[in-house]
């Protein structure tokens, strides 16, 4: 059984989940349209604008508090698995499993660490390429063709 959410976890949830589905943004689109289209009707006045103004703030606004309790959430979710792979991997240094705590010149000095570990690996192994460059090309149907005949 789940554990019990706050009001405020679930109506993130959802707000999240429902804004960030096409159909809202559609909606949204449509609510600009309609608003330029009726510029004409109210002869492009300051209340016209106003309108839109005030209406896309408030929206934004809150909508900064449901996205970045979501985004806490998340990272908080994947700092916690992250440091149960840390956990119990065999010679992992545990001392990692709360980095997010370190000040930026202590996280920098870490990242370099790990720079210098890997560019040692590499000149150990010249031809061991980083893992985006390891990818092979692509074939296509038609060399796999040619290949085969």
């Amino acid at each position: 059984m789940a554990p019990k959410t706050s009001w405020f976890t679930h109506f993130a949830q959802l707000a999240s989940h429902i804004t960030g589905r096409p159909l809202s943004f559609i909606l949204a689109v449509a609510v600009i349209l309609v608003w330029a289209v009726t510029g004409p009707l109210f002869g492009y006045t300051d209340t016209w604008q106003l309108v839109i103004n005030t209406g896309t703030t408030i929206v934004t606004f809150l909508m900064v508090f449901v996205i970045q309790n979501t985004q806490n959430r998340d990272t908080a979710a994947m700092h916690i698995k992250l440091d149960e792979l840390i956990r119990v991997s065999r010679g992992a240094r545990n001392v990692l499993l709360d980095l997010e705590e370190l000040e930026d010149k202590d996280l920098e000095g870490l990242r370099r660490e790990y720079e210098l570990l890997a560019e040692k690996d590499r000149s150990k192994d010249p031809n061991q390429s980083p893992p985006a460059a390891a990818k092979p090309p692509r074939k296509t149907a038609s060399a796999a063709r040619k290949k085969q005949t």
